[in-house]
């Protein structure tokens, strides 16, 4: 694997961006019950991260521009990188990350929490769209810090406990 390059861009990705780029890169950002997906191509070190908040939008889209908040148009975005790089989803190493609850067991709502329904969603838009998950860390209490470098694929994670 490669080392730190002397100068890289360095990408703080804020909930509902995506983010896909080359070598000499690298992204972080802060997760609570959303979800970060890091998509990596080991041969060509391109790659991305999306930061989602819900699994979609049930309001009617305006205009044709996708919005990176919701689970299924983040795909959609990756999908549109992935068309451009003239690249095939089974190339590419995908983590998963997130989807924290950030409240303690007796504060949580019955029934399927927000945490749990982007996990869920972006499980199966990743199937669906033919990625395999090669790691993660989803689900518990707290949020993460998550940080993704291009150069060589490696992902940083650190949890912290919600209070």
């Amino acid at each position: 694997m490669p080392n730190e390059p002397e100068f890289f861009t360095e990408i703080i990705l804020k909930p509902g961006e995506v983010y896909f780029g080359e070598r000499d890169t690298r992204i972080r950002t802060l997760l609570g019950s959303c979800v970060a997906i890091t998509v990596w191509h080991p041969l060509l070190r391109i790659g991305g991260m999306c930061h989602f908040l819900l699994p979609t939008n049930n309001i009617a889209k305006v205009g044709n521009q996708l919005d990176g908040r919701y689970a299924d148009q983040a795909m959609l975005l990756f999908m549109h990188e992935l068309e451009r790089t003239k690249t095939r989803s089974a190339d590419y190493v995908v983590k998963v990350f997130g989807g924290g609850s950030q409240f303690t067991s007796s504060a949580k709502a019955a029934g399927i929490s927000v945490p749990d329904k982007n996990i869920i969603a972006g499980s199966a838009l990743l199937e669906q769209h033919g990625f395999k998950v090669k790691a993660g860390d989803l689900g518990g209490t707290g949020h993460r810090y998550v940080i993704f470098d291009i150069w060589s694929g490696h992902v940083w994670l650190r949890h912290a406990k919600a209070g």
